[in-house]
């Protein structure tokens, strides 16, 4: 039996997904933003308790991380421009 897909996003490059790499994906979407919001609450903090651009540098390089393992996950295809050869 074959995994059902789910469509693509209305978007050049993606594609059919399976119901298994949509599970995955959401289940980082949720790890993700448990993490996320104990940084929101970090940033909620007093100054001069949390340095504020260092925070930013995590959280940017964990947003970035999240993305990475779940293109690895969609893994979109690259997108045809005009002009380009058939």
């Amino acid at each position: 039996m074959s995994d059902p897909k789910h469509e693509g996003l209305p978007v050049a490059g993606y594609k059919p997904q399976s119901v298994m790499a949509v599970e995955l994906v959401n289940a980082n979407k949720q790890a993700e933003e448990e993490i996320l919001r104990t940084l929101d609450w970090l940033a909620a903090q007093p100054d001069g308790s949390v340095d504020k651009r260092w925070l930013a540098i995590g959280r940017t390089q964990i947003e970035q991380g999240f993305m990475a393992v779940n293109r690895s996950i969609f893994r979109p295809d690259r997108v045809k421009l005009p002009g380009d050869k058939a």
